[in-house]
């Protein structure tokens, strides 16, 4: 599988839940959102602009848009809703590993790589002003979804998070659409 892949397999629409743990404050807190994963291919625009913005040649890129709604965080009233993109930019030769950028709600703006391991886990790292993060995603099923992320400040783990989705609906767009042609 390579990175193309992986996002296609991941577009849909899926049910989040999560765990996060303040290290330092010694705090978990809970929260569960509904997300919309859509793949993107070189010609989207969003993504053709985040790469000329970065200068990078978006021929060679895939992206996903990820819009999460309903988001209810443990001890917070108001529901949280956003939209964040990434990019993908494999390298030449190398479609398992290369170069990622990811921006959150059209604010915060990361770089960082992505490596596609043998064992089909996406491994994000990424680094910013304040710090850095890792982050896991794999798939335990064709329809469940799990996540691990560490940010780090200053060096030092600050959050630790786990997240399980499970697809609401069935099989990702480019699955259903061949399953139906060949019925």
């Amino acid at each position: 599988m390579n990175i193309s892949e992986f996002f296609q397999r991941s577009a849909g629409k899926w049910v989040s839940q999560r765990t996060s743990h303040r290290l330092a404050q010694n705090q978990s807190e809970g929260a569960k959102a509904d997300l919309m994963i859509e793949a993107l291919d070189a010609l989207d625009p969003a993504l053709m602009q985040l790469c000329q913005q970065q200068g990078l040649d978006a021929t060679a890129a895939v992206g996903l848009k990820v819009a999460w709604s309903n988001g209810i965080v443990d001890g917070q009233a108001k529901p949280q809703s956003g939209v964040s993109l990434l990019v993908a930019i494999s390298e030449a030769g190398q479609p398992e590993q290369g170069q990622i950028i990811s921006r959150i709600n059209s604010a915060q703006l990361m770089l960082g790589r992505f490596e596609l391991g043998l064992d089909q886990v996406l491994m994000l790292t990424s680094q910013a002003e304040d710090g850095s993060s890792e982050e896991r995603i794999w798939f335990a099923s064709e329809n469940f979804r799990l996540r691990t992320t560490v940010i780090k400040r200053q060096g030092s783990a600050r959050l630790a998070a786990f997240c399980s989705e499970i697809r609401m609906g069935g099989k990702p767009p480019a699955e259903a659409a061949a399953a139906e042609v060949a019925q």
